[in-house]
């Protein structure tokens, strides 16, 4: 397992086909495999990691998390369920989102507890309603939206996917990914419009 390196090497990428084997022999405990596989695959992965996680060290921490969980969970991979690089980047985009939320946490428990003995000049009240009345509005317009159109929003807005990565993600088409989120777009602004 010495094949992981802090900097991804960002080496040509397989066919599907060709990916989709070097992690099934990933899977059967093939080491020079899994060294293939990173080498083909790092940069994206780490590219994906660094968007999300923005910190240059967590984001080189999260990929080798990401290696080392493909390492062990690579004869898990159903290529019927969907592509090799999706499976990977699907791993990758997990990975990084848990970071961020285990850091956002940490934040909030520092923040919380500064705050916690400080006077509140305004009312906090007031404002948490107003933010909880804005997340119903947007709930109720994403519920108005079709699967495809919400899935993909999700992707690229909640999750700060590229519409290269959401197409990947959802194995369609870069311009049917970009259709689906302009389209769901429109529909949200309509439906926030109308409730305003």
């Amino acid at each position: 397992m010495n094949h992981l390196r802090a900097v991804p090497s960002g080496g040509e990428e397989s066919p599907p086909e060709a990916l989709a084997d070097t992690l099934r022999r990933c899977g059967r405990g093939d080491e020079a495999a899994f060294a293939t596989l990173y080498d083909e695959t790092s940069a994206r992965i780490h590219g994906l990691v660094r968007r999300i996680v923005r910190d240059r060290a967590q984001s080189e921490e999260v990929t080798q998390e990401v290696y080392l969980e493909v390492w062990r969970q690579a004869a898990r991979f159903d290529p019927a369920r969907g592509s090799a690089l999706s499976w990977l980047m699907t791993i990758a985009h997990r990975r990084a989102v848990d970071r961020v939320r285990s850091a956002e946490a940490a934040t909030a428990r520092d923040t919380q507890h500064v705050l916690r003995d400080v006077a509140v000049a305004h009312d906090s009240t007031s404002e948490m309603v107003e933010a909880r009345l804005d997340a119903q509005r947007v709930r109720r317009a994403l519920a108005g939206l079709t699967e495809t159109q919400r899935e993909a929003i999700d992707l690229a807005y909640f999750r700060g996917c590229t519409h290269t990565e959401v197409a990947t993600m959802l194995d369609v088409p870069v311009g049917t990914a970009k259709s689906r989120i302009r389209d769901g777009l429109i529909r949200l602004r309509d439906a926030m419009g109308a409730e305003r």
